[in-house]
């Protein structure tokens, strides 16, 4: 085959999730995802920054909220986040109101489920 690259392929991470959210609700993303979970904002590329939504990155995890026309929030997909301390992090939800399950335990790691400002679920796991 003439165009059959012989290198091998793999996945070797990932870069981003993208969740969707209404728009010109960036303040209450900025509130949820800085305010609450701590996430960095980091300025979207030029050649996107009138599109909407917000960005939030750390040097291990990139969280993109974009735009979506019809939107509705994911209620089964998610983002499983590794927090360290999640008792503080559940302390500090629960005064916030946004815990919606009860912490469990999978595969020996406390969980909790949170929503969003938009109603997408976000699974926090606890990093120790």
């Amino acid at each position: 085959e003439p165009h059959k690259d012989p290198r091998p392929v793999s996945i070797i991470g990932l870069d981003h999730v993208l969740l969707a959210m209404p728009a010109g609700r960036e303040d209450a993303a900025r509130a949820f995802y800085h305010g609450l979970l701590g996430l960095q904002e980091k300025k979207k590329p030029a050649e996107i920054a009138d599109h909407g939504g917000v960005w939030f990155e750390t040097d291990k995890v990139k969280l993109h909220l974009g735009i979506e026309k019809d939107f509705r929030p994911a209620r089964k997909a998610h983002p499983g986040l590794l927090v360290k301390n999640l008792q503080g992090m559940i302390l500090r939800m629960r005064a916030a109101g946004q815990i919606t399950g009860p912490d469990d335990i999978l595969d020996g790691r406390l969980r909790v489920f949170v929503d969003d400002p938009f109603g997408n679920r976000l699974e926090l796991i606890d990093h120790g």
